[in-house]
């Protein structure tokens, strides 16, 4: 049954909607970044009202639409972080009911612009609410489920402000916004939040006991999955999303990708997943020249779009440069010819100076290219890894997680495992590398056979105070060569100051870049992947693939992302229930049957 409180709600939104007031003229409003925070959450739910000081960060902005507009329009914003401008004079609009991809090379500063955006650093209007989500929730006693539903605060703020629009009855933007928060008000009602706070747990991959688990018992990645079903409980005016599928299986990310396509309030979202950018996104920000550059549409039409405009550029370029030799070579020739050509050749000399005045196009710059590399890892005749009938858990009260696993692998298999969190797609490969013993049977490794596992926890044994370089040099003592080490890592993407900054300076994709160079330099013979494409942008995670595919050894990988499956693994294996087995059809198909299955859930709902 509703409270008297959603009745009365009920009613306000009854009469509110019964006359529209006029519209008021837009204004243009400038402030500092330093605006307060007034009743709008800030930051991730835990910390909502603490302004996040961002050490060597300078930011600067101007609010460009109505200050109590749901659309948000920045101008001439600058961004320097470290004392490297990653902004300049840029401009971005983030209008309510709109869902922007953010897209950049690793290290251009899309992390950064989001915390400037969740921090406040940027002139936004304290109706906002902002949610960021970047930390997990604290390890507790409450529950998944109780951690959830923790909106008495966010309830509370948004009673008092609907309170204040609704006396303001001549403002159509108090309006509107008053619309929105009844909305939302109803949503966050005790009657309905349960259920609504189930949904999202279940959708996330949370059984019903999990849901009951206290917070103090979970992983960090699982804590992180119920932070981010606190903000889509919440649903805040401006939804910042940092690569939201890191700690989701296929899923959940299918599931995601299902809830947020249809979000109605602002949602920027940062993902290097090319198929979960084209299910959710209606816009496509990019990070390119020191500006900010808004495409409509997935990143698809992103793509296309951008294809055409590049096309029409350079030959808009190429027509002007041609144009300009022309002249040029007229002047030259006829400058100081007799006076009817030289008052030409004057003429196409003012022409050109107010060509030049007036801007010349631009070449198209294309992105430097990255090249991973795998070296030749040599043969290894088989058999070179065999599981006998094999069997494991974690703890003796506990259900086993596999049970009689029996399979070979060669330096020819290429296997993508799958199925959900908890079923031991991880945990499989540490048995097949010998970080875990079997509890029954037997793994048996070729004696040469030399492994390489890259995992998320790997960014722990790089020193922070230490550049790439001479981190790469101490670890591997043997190698005294400098400049061989400058171009190895340099085939990562790492170049000039990049390698001899701190590597605690360097963007979390730069970090993951070096975990690469530093697997690579081992020179293993099969390579082991758990979700190696987490912080990676676009063209690292293409350039990874390619360097996978003419790997001449093994590879068996965990990952998320369906377009890396199906650019390097022949075969996909479904981890479930305690077993293995072949999936029969491609990671398309596969990820087919997951949606229909999200889609039967929600049904059910």
């Amino acid at each position: 049954m509703p409270s008297e409180a959603a009745k009365k709600r009920k009613e306000k939104k009854k009469n509110q909607g019964k006359a529209k007031p006029a519209a008021k003229t837009n204004g243009t409003e400038q402030t500092n970044g330093n605006a307060p925070n007034g009743n709008a959450p800030n930051g991730s739910l835990d910390n909502k009202f603490a302004k996040i000081k961002l050490s060597n960060l300078s930011v600067s902005g101007v609010l460009a639409s109505h200050p109590e507009s749901r659309d948000l329009h920045l101008s001439t914003i600058s961004l320097r972080y470290h004392g490297a401008e990653l902004l300049t004079d840029a401009s971005c609009e983030l209008n309510s009911g709109r869902r922007y991809g953010l897209l950049g090379p690793n290290g251009c500063g899309k992390s950064t612009l989001m915390e400037a955006l969740a921090s406040r650093e940027l002139p936004i209007p304290r109706h906002f609410d902002i949610f960021h989500l970047q930390n997990e929730v604290e390890p507790s006693d409450k529950t998944a489920l109780e951690c959830v539903m923790e909106v008495d605060e966010e309830r509370k703020l948004l009673e008092e402000e609907a309170d204040e629009l609704a006396s303001r009855s001549d403002d159509e933007m108090a309006h509107d916004r008053l619309m929105d928060i009844y909305e939302r008000l109803d949503e966050l009602e005790a009657g309905t939040a349960e259920a609504t706070a189930c949904r999202l747990l279940h959708g996330l991959g949370f059984t019903p006991i999990m849901q009951a688990t206290k917070t103090r018992d979970f992983s960090g990645g699982t804590r992180m999955r119920v932070s981010l079903a606190r903000a889509l409980f919440v649903k805040p005016s401006i939804l910042l999303l940092d690569e939201p599928t890191n700690h989701l299986d296929l899923e959940a990310c299918v599931w995601l990708e299902e809830e947020l396509k249809t979000y109605k309030r602002i949602l920027v979202l940062v993902s290097h997943s090319q198929d979960f950018l084209n299910g959710v996104c209606s816009n496509i920000i990019t990070m390119a020249q020191k500006k900010l550059i808004t495409y409509t549409g997935n990143f698809d039409q992103y793509c296309i779009t951008k294809s055409e405009l590049e096309e029409n550029q350079m030959k808009a370029y190429k027509r002007e440069q041609d144009e300009i030799a022309h002249m040029k070579d007229y002047i030259a020739r006829f400058g100081h010819g007799s006076a009817k050509l030289a008052r030409q050749a004057q003429s196409k000399e003012k022409t050109l100076a107010k060509m030049v005045e007036g801007g010349l196009t631009q070449k198209v710059e294309t992105e430097r290219s990255i090249n991973f590399y795998f070296p030749d890892c040599g043969k290894l005749p088989p058999p070179v890894l065999a599981v006998n009938h094999i069997s494991f858990g974690y703890r003796e009260d506990r259900p086993l997680i596999y049970k009689d696993l029996d399979f070979g692998m060669d330096l020819d298999t290429r296997i993508a495992l799958v199925g959900p969190n908890g079923a031991g797609k991880s945990t499989l490969l540490k048995l097949l590398c010998g970080e875990l013993t079997p509890t029954d049977g037997i793994v048996r490794t070729h004696q040469h056979l030399k492994f390489g596992r890259f995992h998320q926890h790997l960014h722990e044994i790089l020193e922070m105070d230490c550049s790439s370089l001479d981190w790469m040099l101490k670890t591997f003592p043997k190698e005294k060569d400098v400049e061989k080490m400058r171009k190895f890592l340099g085939r990562y993407g790492l170049t000039g100051k990049q390698q001899t900054c701190p590597i605690g300076q360097l963007s979390d994709g730069q970090r993951s870049r070096v975990i690469f160079a530093w697997l690579s330099f081992q020179n293993p013979h099969m390579l082991l992947l758990d979700e190696p494409t987490n912080h990676l942008d676009i063209e690292t995670i293409d350039a990874l693939a390619e360097a996978i595919n003419e790997f001449d050894g093994g590879m068996v990988q965990v990952s998320h992302d369906f377009r890396l499956i199906m650019q390097v693994a022949k075969e996909i294996w479904v981890c479930e229930k305690g077993t293995v087995k072949k999936w029969k059809g491609d990671i398309f198909s596969y990820k087919k049957t997951l949606k229909e299955k999200v889609k039967a859930d929600l049904k059910k709902k």
